[in-house]
């Protein structure tokens, strides 16, 4: 089976730093891969949260996530502090995608950990279905 390949942005237009928690960390005493999940997750909130946004508040509707997807390339430890980059790509009528570059510092030097990639779909939980993604919307999400 061929390995996930994500690519990366030429720009994100996000950047947070996520220190790494105790409860993030597995049996192996690294990150383990659902928290890199997790960490995604709090950098596409504060993203959102940065546009005047919510998951559950886009414009009036929410925001459901359609797939995702994780290339994991170095282990996070407890203590490590990971730069999460944030920019969004490949708009559809409904939907679009939100990539992240998870860089932690070795040696004093920039170390991909993680690439990922979320598909989000903007829903109107009321009616219970997709809603559609107008220019101005787009506009306002790219920032």
């Amino acid at each position: 089976m061929p390995r996930i390949k994500i690519p990366q942005l030429d720009q994100y237009s996000f950047s947070i730093d996520i220190p790494v928690r105790i409860s993030d960390l597995n049996y192996a005493d690294h990150v383990g891969n659902d928290s890199f999940l997790s960490i995604m997750h709090d950098a596409r909130m504060l993203y959102l949260m940065s546009r005047g946004f919510t998951e559950m508040n886009v414009e009036g509707f929410g925001l459901i996530m359609a797939d995702a997807g994780v290339e994991y390339k170095a282990q996070l430890k407890y203590g490590d502090v990971v730069k999460v980059e944030v920019g969004l790509d490949d708009f559809s009528s409904v939907g679009f995608d939100v990539y992240y570059r998870l860089t932690v510092q070795r040696n004093g030097q920039p170390k991909i950990a993680a690439l990922g990639k979320t598909g989000m779909v903007l829903f109107d939980f009321q009616a219970q279905k997709m809603a559609p993604i107008s220019a101005e919307l787009k506009d306002r999400l790219i920032g």
